[in-house]
């Protein structure tokens, strides 16, 4: 491959790794798992290439009177080999947890190092493509073995991982690890950057359900309904699922009892901190308000009294200490927004 060739090629793959990294926080269901698979088959392609950019590179990044030239370039290629490595050791299963994060969340926060330090080498030392660079069979052949090489390798990885009986081969879709099925409140218990809310007083506790409603309510947790049970998996973006019995009421009847307006197409879930997320109303029907877990009441770390539970969402939509439903005309745009600053304000 021509070095503008190679150069490109890593800036596309990173922009790939980027897009369906980002798209993995959300791939809960497994109708989503390809694009778990391309973003692993990504991964396997750019470490291949990185090491065509070394051998190219190596004697010039190691001159020490041009080391301020190449700074952008060594710390892309750092951040391309730890991010490597935290997410191939994630993937076998090593159980380290540097700083107290897990090697998956270590991946992602070095991906967005990555992506800022290749922005900056690109925008320093990019060169333009030239219809040279891409003609020619040689430069077909390197493509397409580097293509060929990178899917051989994503699709070995979890073969070669249960001959070897390694932890990895029992990762789910998502690449998170089982962890207190079916044990109640034993299940990890993980916040988003600051929620961590007061004990909420279950004798004082109310659910608001308003907005676009013909009858709005205000609930206690006495006079809550709890009878409906599913069974759904919780699956955390920081690396676990667990898979339990849930018990409260299906948000769908508590919206019949509130009367809801033929215009309301999404409701808003929100917490005692001020996290909320947004689903279609059609969607929302669906999903539990849970006051208990596999036959144990929900501890306050899981969400006590009422938290959400939303089978194909991932982790963090599993809103926790819900305190209001809110039914709306159009989406609540801001509320992923509200992941950075709950509980701030």
């Amino acid at each position: 491959m021509t070095a503008r060739v190679t150069d490109w090629g890593l800036a596309g793959l990173l922009m790939a790794l980027l897009v369906t990294g980002a798209l993995t926080l959300f791939a809960g269901s497994p109708g989503a798992a390809w694009i778990i698979a391309v973003h692993d088959a990504c991964g396997m392609a750019i470490a291949l290439l990185v090491i065509v950019k070394l051998r190219r590179v190596w004697p010039r990044l190691v001159r020490a009177r041009e080391a301020h030239r190449r700074a952008a370039g060594i710390g892309a290629a750092v951040a391309v080999l730890a991010c490597f490595v935290a997410g191939f050791l994630w993937s076998v299963g090593a159980a380290v947890a540097p700083a107290g994060y897990s090697l998956l969340s270590w991946h992602d926060g070095l991906g967005a190092i990555l992506a800022i330090a290749v922005a900056v080498h690109m925008a320093v030392r990019a060169k333009r493509l030239r219809r040279r660079d891409l003609a020619g069979r040689r430069q077909f052949l390197a493509a397409t073995g580097l293509a060929a090489c990178a899917v051989l390798a994503w699709r070995v990885q979890r073969p070669v991982e249960t001959l070897l009986a390694l932890k990895g081969a029992r990762r789910r879709f998502t690449g998170s690890y089982e962890a207190g099925s079916f044990a109640g409140n034993a299940f990890p218990s993980t916040s988003w950057v600051a929620d961590n809310p007061a004990v909420i007083d279950p004798t004082s506790y109310r659910l608001r359900v308003h907005g676009l409603v013909a009858r709005p309510l205000t609930i206690p947790l006495a006079e809550l309904d709890q009878a409906d049970e599913l069974v759904a998996t919780l699956d955390c973006t920081g690396g676990f699922y667990s898979t339990q019995r849930w018990r409260g009421i299906r948000l769908g009847r508590l919206l019949d009892l509130a009367g809801a307006d033929p215009g309301a197409h999404h409701v808003t879930v929100a917490s005692v901190t001020g996290y909320r997320w947004s689903f279609a109303i059609e969607d929302a029907r669906g999903l539990l308000l849970a006051t208990h877990v596999t036959g144990t009441p929900l501890s306050h770390d899981h969400g006590a009294p009422v938290r959400l539970v939303a089978p194909g969402a991932r982790g963090f939509q599993w809103v926790k200490w819900v305190t209001h439903i809110e039914l709306r005309r159009d989406p609540d745009l801001t509320a992923p927004l509200s992941t950075v600053w709950s509980s701030f304000v």
